[in-house]
């Protein structure tokens, strides 16, 4: 198979930090600049609904220049996941609130979709949400090797296909500006195209085109409900939580693969994850010339190989990775953009995605434009447990 280079990576530009604060299209929706608050489970809403607390922690990040928000993820079933604090798309007291949060964010001059997710086997054997029902998955196998729960019938599978679609048409009418589908870190849709995760010997396991499949139908029965023009966004990453030598793709070819059947199942863009935005993603590409490519991180080879805009992320403004602040606690200090814009000059992504600089800072975007950086407040764990 031959690599299909769809988007020219240009090594000659070195743009100033005002580029980032073009606007950009996806789709229909335009975007103010090219910011983008990344996806970060908080739990601060009980039984599953929104509160105004909520509301105004993503309003005070649109009314500081944050270009898109990208909501925390958000359950799409009644088997999605283990918490009760976590946000869902279905109910009529969890629509009313999202409804009036997406109406605050506009208002503040934000643009703003939801994360759907369903973690698969990684909502465990003791789920405080729905503990009757059982934990489904490819194949009963967590992202770390435990068996958790039971692989998921193909009758059960078509109901987690239409929950997604559901919560996807959900999303269109309380307001939201797009979805995006969280196909990364070994949940749900990522046990698929995972093979650690991926035991099936049905149509849906097997190949790395079976694996595909129902991400795939997945995303082609969102598209379908929602349209032709609303933005259905795609996270993917290589590494899973636990394991971060995985990979989906071994190869740029292969990657290709990914994002050519996800590209024509209905994705508008997709948001590679990674933990550090600036390390190459195939350092010794077999398949490819070598030579630039050989410095490409996971953004920069799906803009390449996609040619769909691309959202990067992984650390961005900070000088550690998201585990050795979220999950063993400390604080991180401030790094420099000029990677960034290096490889924004290069072509290899057309928004950011920013994480935790922003849950901690809310006014980190203004601050960078104004020159404003040493007033950055760098994150610390401790600000996982409140809304600032």
């Amino acid at each position: 198979m031959t690599l299909e280079h769809t988007a020219t990576i240009d090594s000659s530009a070195q743009p100033g930090i005002g580029e980032l604060f073009t606007p950009f299209s996806l789709g229909t929706l335009t975007v103010p600049n090219r910011f983008v608050m990344a996806p970060m489970t908080r739990e601060f809403s009980p039984d599953g609904t929104v509160t105004a607390d909520v509301a105004g922690y993503y309003a005070r990040r649109a009314a500081a220049g944050v270009g898109l928000i990208i909501t925390e993820g958000v359950y799409v079933s009644e088997d999605s996941g283990p918490s009760t604090r976590v946000p869902r798309l279905f109910g009529e007291a969890q629509l009313a609130a999202w409804r009036a949060l997406v109406a605050e964010v506009h208002a503040a001059g934000g643009r703003i979709v939801p994360q759907l997710w369903h973690l698969g086997a990684a909502r465990g054997d003791h789920a405080d949400f729905n503990p009757d029902l059982p934990s489904l998955s490819p194949s009963g196998i967590a992202p770390n090797g435990a068996e958790r729960g039971r692989g998921a019938t193909l009758e059960e599978l078509a109901r987690i296909r239409d929950d997604f679609a559901r919560a996807a048409v959900a999303a269109k009418e309380a307001g939201f500006d797009g979805v995006e589908l969280h196909g990364a870190h070994g949940y749900l849709l990522d046990q698929f195209l995972w093979a650690g995760t991926n035991r099936r010997e049905d149509q849906y396991g097997g190949s790395l085109e079976a694996r595909l499949r129902f991400p795939a139908e997945v995303v082609a029965a969102v598209r379908a409900a929602v349209g032709p023009d609303f933005p259905v966004v795609f996270r993917f990453s290589q590494w899973k939580s636990g394991d971060y030598g995985a990979r989906i793709a071994e190869t740029p070819e292969e990657l290709g693969t990914v994002l050519r059947t996800l590209a024509d199942a209905g994705v508008s863009a997709f948001h590679p994850s990674t933990r550090r935005h600036w390390e190459p993603a195939f350092p010794e590409p077999a398949d490819a010339a070598g030579g630039e490519d050989a410095r490409l991180g996971l953004a920069g080879w799906t803009k390449k190989l996609s040619g769909l805009p691309v959202i990067t992320v992984g650390s961005v403004g900070l000088d550690n990775e998201f585990e050795v602040t979220w999950q063993e606690g400390g604080r991180s200090g401030v790094r420099g953009l000029g990677e960034l814009l290096a490889q924004f000059g290069r072509g290899e992504f057309d928004l950011v995605a920013v994480g935790r600089v922003l849950l901690s800072d809310p006014a980190w975007v203004a601050k960078v434009r104004e020159g404003r950086t040493e007033e950055i407040r760098a994150f610390s764990a401790e600000d996982r447990l409140h809304l600032s």
